[in-house]
C-alpha cells in the first residue's frame, strides 16, 4: 500500500533532442499531473519519441525529466523503478517464455503483486500463453501482455502508445474500465497518445 506520497508529477524542462536527420525537440517545457492526459499530435511531431524519453528509452540531448523530485539523469534506477513504458512492439527478448518475461518485470519493480497481475493474464486471454515462446505471440497478444503489465506494476508514471490500437472489443472494454479507476486516477501520472479519442476521465489534453 502507498502511504503518504506526492501526487505524481512528471517535469519535463528545457528538452532538447534530435535524431540524426532531423531535430524533434528544441527548448520543450511541459508538466502532466495525475490522472490522465491525453497527448495529441501530428504523426511525426513527436509523441512516441516525448514518450520514449519519459520512460528513459531514449536520451535527452538537453534538459531535465523529473517525476517528483526523482531525476532521470541523476536517478534514472529510482526513476526507472517508478516508471513503465507501454509501446505494445515485440519484446527484444526473442530468447524468453512468456512468463520468464512477465517474472523479470515482477523482480524489476519492488512491490508488484503476482495476483494483480494474474487477474490482468486471466482478464487479457493471456493465461494459456505463459509457456510459450514470446516469438510465438500475434501482434495482438504482445500488445495486451505490455497492458497486462501496465495495469498491475506498482509504479507512479504511466506512459501508453496507441493502447487501444489492434484490441478487440473485450479488451478495450477491460482497459477502459482499468483506466477509469478512481484509485489509480489519484495515484498515477498517466500519458497516452491515441489517434482517436480515448473515451476514459482525462485530467487533461495536451497537443505537441
Amino acid at each position: 500500500m502507498e502511504l503518504n506520497l506526492p501526487t505524481p508529477v512528471l517535469h519535463i524542462e528545457h528538452l532538447d533532442f534530435h535524431f540524426p536527420t532531423h531535430s524533434v525537440f528544441q527548448g520543450f517545457n511541459q508538466q502532466f499531473g495525475p490522472g490522465i492526459t491525453w497527448l495529441r499530435g501530428a504523426n511525426g511531431a513527436g509523441k512516441t519519441t516525448l514518450l520514449k524519453l519519459a520512460g528513459g528509452a531514449l536520451l535527452p540531448a538537453r534538459g531535465a525529466i523529473r517525476l517528483n523530485d526523482v531525476d532521470s539523469g541523476f536517478m534514472p534506477l529510482a526513476y526507472r523503478a517508478q516508471t513503465f513504458y507501454c509501446g505494445g512492439d515485440a519484446p527484444a527478448l526473442p530468447w524468453l517464455q512468456v512468463h520468464e518475461f512477465l517474472d523479470l518485470h515482477l523482480a524489476l519493480y519492488p512491490g508488484s503483486d503476482q495476483a494483480l497481475l494474474n487477474d490482468e493474464l486471466s482478464a487479457f486471454s493471456l493465461l494459456q500463453t505463459l509457456q510459450q515462446s514470446i516469438t510465438a505471440l500475434s501482434l495482438g497478444q504482445h500488445k495486451k501482455l505490455q497492458l497486462a503489465l501496465a495495469l498491475a506494476l506498482p509504479v507512479r508514471l504511466l506512459l501508453i502508445d496507441e493502447p487501444f490500437n489492434g484490441l478487440d472489443a473485450a479488451a478495450m472494454a477491460h482497459l477502459r474500465a482499468r483506466l477509469a479507476d478512481a484509485a489509480r486516477l489519484a495515484r498515477q501520472c498517466i500519458v497516452l497518445t491515441s489517434h482517436l479519442a480515448p473515451d476514459v476521465p482525462l485530467a487533461d489534453t495536451v497537443e505537441i
